[in-house]
């Protein structure tokens, strides 16, 4: 045999690709060559293949052989295509079966002594082959319990390429070997947190509830210690369990990102990057290969950005268009990526440089400018996006010191929300949205369900004084869409017209 062929997996962002691995014996100069556009890591895969295949006891052809990444022009990258150059390689030999390895993928790194390392994005990648109509995929030990999450796939998990060689019929002794071990799986801190621990802060606990309720974004100013940060984490804990789409979209982006995934996590994600992130870290990047942002790992669960006004304003602007698209696309000379990024955006910020404006009793030392500077780091548009904008103010000594807790618990809040989510997807059922947050503004304004002018009136007043844009108008007919959900009414009335009005800028009706 002169040419053997397998399949390995190119990942672009969460989107795979099936890439026919071919392996060639000729006889020219002899040597070891990679084609088909890899990257700097996967054309180093020559020499880690060599060494793995020697220390499995199988053997290499000493003439030409020309590994081809077909398609060529798709651009390749990182270490798991490892196993399925060295299975293809050895295969020219003709100790193994070309049927079986024809229809199998081969997903792992290999190491020098032969073993498969774990590699990331296992996930999106069995996904692929899936799609594609295989159903045999081999993957790293490490890797197995994320492969496995795939339906209707044979998964193999192996520990060394002279095992994989074994399963292909190779007549061959495996050893046994430890298997190089994966990223252990860190439990999430927002499975530890409750809402009981919060005291003194009922307005911003019903907020909160709001925000989840519809999956609404939410800005808390207010001085340090207030609880902003506090209660922004508590946020994951009351919104509904992801459904199993939503949580196989999530587990693929951590596969991604290289986090262990061993289990389907329903917990929506909570993202919290420091203040110091550039606008790549948040939204994504990368020269060679796409790697995602923050807001990629928000993806169905909520970023947070604490201390929000002393992120850069490149980085902050930058999410405006995610927020109302649900999605990022990054462009580069060699590659177009889209990622999903459709996240609940909580912000936490102080009121001032010192933090003490506004604040009964203490004394801010900032000058009139910088406060309006401070401020003005959130542009209009992106505060024009946001759906909630609360104050939150420092709670009274003797509250603060005494031994009640809220009687709002995560779960009672959670049973509020998942009750007013179901009566909005039941609303909204004959439509592309099943939540408040995503539903057209035409549809509130014009259609069906657009409320009676009684109601409306200080809506309209507002709009026409400038004191709404036409965006925030919307986003006001949300809000009151989620306090009648929330109430249990068919159609929000003045009273929560103006909760929904005083939630969105403190304007009273």
């Amino acid at each position: 045999m002169r040419t053997a062929r397998t399949w390995a997996v190119a990942l672009t962002g969460v989107d795979g690709h099936l890439v026919e691995i071919e392996a060639d014996v000729s006889n020219q100069t002899p040597g070891f060559k990679i084609v088909g556009l890899p990257d700097k890591a996967l054309g180093e895969a020559a020499q880690r293949v060599h060494n793995a295949v020697t220390n499995a006891d199988l053997e290499l052809t000493r003439r030409r052989l020309t590994v081809n990444l077909s398609p060529a022009s798709l651009p390749k990258h990182g270490s798991g295509f490892d196993l399925g150059i060295a299975i293809s390689a050895v295969a020219t030999g003709g100790v193994l079966d070309p049927a079986s390895i024809a229809r199998t993928v081969h997903i792992g790194e290999l190491g020098l002594d032969g073993r498969v390392r774990p590699v990331p994005g296992v996930l999106p990648a069995v996904f692929a082959a899936a799609r594609a109509g295989f159903e045999h995929v081999i993957v790293p030990h490490a890797n197995e319990a994320e492969a496995r999450l795939v339906p209707g796939m044979h998964v193999r998990a192996a520990t060394t390429l002279a095992e994989v060689a074994m399963w292909h019929g190779a007549d061959i002794a495996v050893a046994d070997v430890e298997p190089v071990a994966g990223a252990a799986r860190q439990v999430s801190e927002a499975e530890q947190l409750d809402l009981a621990d919060v005291v003194g802060q009922e307005e911003a606990v019903d907020a909160l509830i709001v925000a989840a309720a519809g999956g609404h974004h939410i800005l808390m100013s207010g001085p340090p210690g207030a609880g902003k940060t506090m209660l922004a984490r508590r946020l994951p804990g009351i919104l509904p369990p992801l459904t199993e789409e939503a949580a196989l979209e999530v587990a693929s982006i951590r596969s991604l990102s290289g986090a262990a995934v061993n289990v389907l996590d329903d917990l929506p994600p909570l993202e919290a990057p420091h203040h110091s992130a550039s606008m790549a870290a948040l939204v994504g990047g990368g020269s060679r290969a796409a790697r995602p942002g923050a807001i990629v790992r928000a993806h169905r669960g909520v970023l947070l950005l604490d201390e929000a006004a002393e992120f850069s304003r490149a980085a902050l602007d930058a999410l405006r268009q995610p927020l109302e698209s649900g999605s990022i696309e990054i462009d580069r000379a060699g590659f177009h990526v889209r990622f999903p990024a459709r996240f609940q955006l909580a912000l936490a910020m102080n009121p001032c440089p010192c933090g003490n404006y506004g604040v009964r009793g203490a004394e801010c030392i900032c000058p009139p400018m910088a406060i309006r500077r401070y401020s003005a780091r959130l542009s209009g548009p992106l505060r024009d996006r946001i759906d909630i904008d609360l104050q939150v103010a420092r709670v009274a000594a003797s509250r603060a010191t005494s031994a009640e807790r809220s009687s709002v618990t995560t779960m009672t809040a959670r049973g509020r929300v998942l009750a007013a989510r179901e009566r909005a997807a039941e609303r909204w059922a004959d439509t592309p949205w099943s939540v408040n947050a995503d539903v057209a503004g035409a549809w509130l304004r014009q259609g069906d369900h657009r409320l009676p002018l009684e109601v409306r009136g200080p809506l309209d007043r507002a709009l026409e004084r400038g004191q709404l844009t036409l965006r925030g108008y919307d986003r006001v007919l949300r809000l009151a869409w989620t306090m009648a959900d929330l109430t249990g009414v068919d159609v929000p009335g003045r009273d929560e017209l103006g909760r929904a009005l005083f939630l969105k800028r403190g304007l009273i009706a």
